[in-house]
């Protein structure tokens, strides 16, 4: 491209002000009452979207969808009938995946009444990663069946550094806290910090992390963990 061709492509300022002009004209006035009231309408009423069929089914069926979605997305899951069983199903885990006998979590009351004193010969330690742990533990929120989607909430007790950092993330949830869609897991965490209120950051997890940008070859541990382990706790 030769310098004159560069140059008429740049724009004239009466060129620049027109387009200027038309940006101004098409943008909101965001004090304008009309909208401001459509907006505080919409925060008040919390509409709820569009629900798929499949989430609409009975809970026992909703929490093995929510299974079945979660294992076609490249996560394993184990159901347990207790708390109490953790320990002993997260040692079976990392023992056949030789991980190491190594867990970071946080200080969430639920996984407290797990019992750790039963694995004696783990390393268990409660706080935020620094990048260098090998197994994250953390505990669900909620649950959305109709993509085995988890939901968690940041705080001392859930860290969020535990969702990125360790390149094995195992997650905790209750099936009680499991629902069919995304709307009503919205709704329990509304109802939990009070309307208007959220925690500092909610994380919806849908599988371990992946990429297949490159080539369309789907890559996992692209930007966080490379594996992610559930555990279904059968309340």
């Amino acid at each position: 491209m030769n310098r004159r061709s560069a140059s008429s492509n740049r724009a004239t300022p009466n060129g620049r002000a027109s387009i200027l002009a038309k940006i101004r004209k098409n943008v909101r006035n965001p004090e304008d009452p009309v909208r401001v009231a459509r907006v505080a309408d919409r925060l008040s009423r919390s509409p709820v979207g569009l629900i798929p069929a499949r989430a609409r089914k009975p809970h026992d069926k909703q929490v093995d969808l929510f299974c079945e979605q979660a294992v076609k997305v490249q996560a394993s899951i184990t159901r347990i009938k207790s708390i109490e069983d953790l320990p002993t199903a997260l040692a079976e885990y990392l023992r056949d995946r030789n991980l190491p006998k190594k867990v970071r979590m946080g200080n969430a009351p639920f996984l407290k009444q797990a019992g750790w004193d039963k694995l004696p010969d783990f390393e268990i330690s409660n706080g935020p990663s620094v990048g260098d742990d090998p197994v994250g533990l953390s505990h669900a929120f909620a649950g959305a069946a109709e993509s085995g989607t988890l939901i968690l909430e940041s705080g001392s007790d859930n860290p969020t550094t535990l969702n990125f950092l360790p390149e094995t993330h195992c997650v905790v949830i209750r099936a009680s806290d499991i629902s069919g869609d995304y709307e009503t897991a919205w709704t329990a965490v509304r109802e939990k910090y009070g309307k208007g209120n959220m925690p500092r950051t909610v994380n919806m997890i849908t599988g371990p992390s992946r990429s297949g940008d490159i080539e369309q070859t789907l890559l996992l541990g692209a930007h966080g963990p490379r594996a992610l382990q559930i555990f279904v706790v059968e309340d």
